[in-house]
């Protein structure tokens, strides 16, 4: 390896190996931007994982970490992550689906949306 290589272009899995269903809602999360760096989720690495059960789906994502010393840095992580899970909501709503959780890498629920007539 090169002093430079790691800066070269990685290559990425392509989406032909996903489930059609999953690969329509990775297509639907790349429209979610994260608001520091305006790049979608997906081409972010953000997206850890996602399940896709007719008119439900769970989103698993890998929010990075702040400083604990840094009161400020965690408020606009916190606002930053707040503005990406909603994005998310709004954007699998608008495509159709009833049920929409969202987790962190380590499974913590943190967000659920239902619809009203989703029993």
């Amino acid at each position: 390896m090169g002093f430079l290589d790691f800066l070269k272009e990685k290559p990425r899995g392509t989406l032909k190996e996903l489930p059609p269903e999953v690969k329509d809602v990775v297509e639907e999360l790349r429209k979610v931007r994260d608001p520091e760096t305006e790049l979608n989720i997906v081409d972010e690495g953000l997206v850890y994982g996602l399940t896709v059960e007719n008119e439900k789906v769970m989103v698993w994502l890998f929010l990075a970490r702040t400083t604990p010393e840094c009161h400020f840095c965690q408020a606009i992580a916190m606002n930053v992550q707040k503005r990406i899970i909603k994005d998310i909501i709004e954007v699998l709503r608008e495509k159709g689906f009833r049920s929409v959780k969202v987790y962190n890498e380590i499974g913590l629920l943190l967000e659920e949306w239902r619809d009203k007539n989703e029993g």
